[in-house]
């Protein structure tokens, strides 16, 4: 069942469920899929969907820590639930150990030994971990860490 089919049976689900939650939130998510879609002028690939998703992470990630900046627990603790009905449709993250072999192997491949090169060495790390979650902060820090220790 592709990604898309997947979220509109979920929502039914939530719906007889009456799990409120789960279903303003797959609500949410569908809309922005078919803003996209829109804009697009034609249907998401999977790929397309589980960019999208990371993108509403993000936001969400970013409101949480508003949220608890400005004191407002209670809607930083609803995003994080919102964090994680996200999180169920996208695949596994990426290990530490997967990470460091890809930053590894890309600095490697590109020859990087110095901050100049930063760029390629993250977009070559991605590459490797297609497939996989990867936080693009996280791995761009990463990143940038390694490549202070050779330059």
């Amino acid at each position: 069942m592709a990604l898309g089919e997947q979220i509109q049976t979920d929502i039914v689900k939530a719906m007889r469920e009456k799990d409120v939650l789960r279903l303003s939130t797959l609500r949410m998510v569908k809309s922005a899929l078919q803003l996209k879609e829109v804009e697009k002028m034609r249907p998401l690939e999977d790929a397309e969907i589980l960019q999208m998703l990371q993108t509403l992470l993000k936001q969400r990630r970013e409101s949480v820590e508003q949220f608890t900046k400005g004191g407002r627990t209670e809607l930083a603790d609803k995003e994080t639930k919102e964090i994680a009905i996200i999180e169920t449709y996208l695949p596994a993250g990426a290990s530490d150990a997967e990470m460091v072999k890809a930053i590894d192997d890309a600095v490697a491949e590109t020859g990087a030994n110095s901050m100049k090169q930063m760029g390629a060495v993250v977009k070559a790390a991605k590459a490797k971990l297609e497939g996989k979650t990867v936080d693009g902060k996280i791995l761009s820090d990463r990143v940038r860490e390694r490549l202070s220790k050779l330059g």
